[in-house]
């Protein structure tokens, strides 16, 4: 009994030393390390889920520094901050949200190079339109939209919202 607790204890303590060498935190770790000026934050969670989440995958940067509005380098977009035109907004679960792709549909007919996402966030279903970098440009889509749509005119409007820039 005693050799088989000897082994045990001494595969675990291998395999701790191995890891501990290897030099790589998960991103849990890395999470719940303190950092100046940043706060403090404890992640918990089950031991299972951390084999599964997070362990780092290979090719992915670990640099948290990296420049804000991009996603992946290897995307041909990035994510910066600028418009979109609102054209609805409601908070009947069920009918808002029929309206909402209804009037998608409608807008795809009519401006079929233009995005236009269907969001649901509590309570609210919005559908938003373009991606605009300059609140000018937004405004004058926004125009010839409500000439478009004229029963859909008092709903629609800019907000700000995060946006697609396509990449160089």
């Amino acid at each position: 009994m005693k050799k088989t607790l000897h082994i045990f204890l001494a595969f675990c303590f291998c395999t701790l030393t191995a890891f501990a060498q290897s030099g790589e935190r998960t991103i849990i770790e890395d999470i719940n390390l303190p950092k100046l000026g940043q706060g403090k934050v404890k992640v918990m969670q089950d031991e299972s889920i951390d084999g599964i989440v997070a362990v780092r995958q290979a090719g992915h940067v670990a640099d948290t520094t990296k420049a804000l509005g991009i996603i992946d380098p290897t995307a041909e977009y990035t994510k910066v901050r600028g418009y979109k035109i609102q054209v609805f907004s409601g908070n009947n679960q069920q009918q808002s949200k029929r309206e909402a792709e209804y009037k998608q549909s409608q807008i795809r007919g009519a401006y079929p190079n233009m995005e236009t996402t269907v969001s649901f966030h509590s309570p609210f279903w919005r559908l938003r339109v373009g991606n605009f970098l300059k609140r000018e440009d937004a405004e004058a889509v926004l125009k010839e939209m409500k000439g478009t749509f004229p029963s859909f005119g008092r709903e629609m409007y800019v907000v700000s919202d995060v946006v697609k820039r396509v990449s160089e």
